[in-house]
């Protein structure tokens, strides 16, 4: 009798330490973040589709007041954009033609975002149905995810060792295809930070640096592509659409306008593009998103991005975000199509 009496409570002790894991788990990690004022994150982050894997190398950095600096580096093709978020917006930076989107935005609130900690803790806190399940390193928590431009994107595992430390994030399609992968190198928590860390002007500084081999005079620029050779036609379309009209308009700029028709209109435009001398802010409106190979801004009806020295620009009046989304990141592993159709 007295032995089944201590299996009994040993049962039960069991019992309630399942119970706690997971809000034992989710306490520390909330409380590290939530009690962190500035944090420092060093990472990789791979972007799978049907058709190739994109992978990034990124840098982290958050300041309590909603501060933000997300350098990301695409390895595939050596390509740097910044995400810079302070006081007076959003900024999404690309150093190499020295021009910068500039927009207000709840990001990065208003979507999952798998290399940032407040929002990896946002996800767990808004599912309460998240699970936990013991491995032989550590813990797992898994959550739903909420990528409006991106409805296949269905959930996501954090795995944490012992010590509950987070160590790698994998988002999942919903044919359970693990969609994005992101690890974590190095999580500081104490890292020291300032406001000035988040300021526009590091870049704007840093404009006199921009190269500019192909001009000779002092306030000229310097044009990245004199001719737009090649055109990308998007792999994915709507159903019963068609392109019925490619024009090539090289005055002043090169620049190639793809009309489609059917039951989904929309135009693209693709423009050769000139770095400038001065660092150059464009105002827009929209959200960051994430193109697979590039960082575009997601606005109503329409997308606008850079990726080598083209920009890309695309807008339909009767597309869903999430199908722009679609035909951009179609675009982004498209063949070059020479010609003048």
């Amino acid at each position: 009798m007295k032995k089944l009496f201590i299996f009994a409570i040993s049962i039960l002790m069991l019992t309630g330490c399942k119970k706690n894991d997971i809000s034992t788990v989710i306490k520390k990690f909330s409380d590290d973040v939530t009690s962190s004022n500035s944090y420092l994150i060093n990472g990789s982050m791979a972007i799978i589709t049907d058709e190739e894997e994109f992978n990034y190398t990124f840098s982290a950095k958050y300041l309590a007041n909603d501060y933000y600096k997300v350098i990301l580096n695409n390895e595939n093709n050596n390509h740097e954009q910044i995400i810079l978020k302070n006081n007076d917006g959003v900024y999404v930076i690309t150093p190499a033609i020295n021009k910068s989107f500039k927009f207000q935005s709840s990001w990065p609130d208003n979507s999952s975002q798998s290399y940032l900690l407040r929002s990896l803790l946002k996800d767990i806190n808004n599912d309460n149905n998240a699970k936990l399940e013991k491995s032989k390193d550590g813990y797992v928590i898994t959550t739903i995810v909420n990528y409006p431009n991106n409805s296949e994107l269905s959930h996501q595992k954090l795995y944490f060792d012992k010590s509950i430390n987070l160590k790698k994030v994998i988002v999942y399609g919903k044919d359970n295809n693990e969609k994005i992968i992101t690890k974590f190198s190095k999580i500081d928590l104490k890292a020291s930070s300032d406001k000035d860390e988040f300021k526009i002007d590091e870049y704007i500084k840093n404009s006199d640096d921009v190269e500019n081999k192909n001009c000779e005079k002092e306030n000229c620029d310097k044009e990245a592509s004199s001719i737009l050779d090649d055109i990308i036609y998007p792999l994915y379309l709507p159903s019963n659409t068609y392109l019925t009209s490619s024009e090539k308009i090289s005055s002043g700029s090169n620049r190639v306008i793809l009309t489609f028709s059917g039951d989904k209109q929309f135009t693209i435009i693709e423009e050769a593009l000139s770095i400038p001398n001065e660092f150059e802010i464009n105002p827009v409106y929209g959200d960051p998103v994430f193109l697979n190979d590039a960082i575009g801004v997601m606005g109503d009806g329409s997308i606008k991005w850079n990726r080598g020295n083209i920009s890309y620009y695309i807008a339909g009046n009767n597309l869903s975000n999430e199908e722009i989304v679609t035909i951009a990141t179609s675009m982004n592993h498209a063949m070059s199509v020479l010609g003048s159709k």
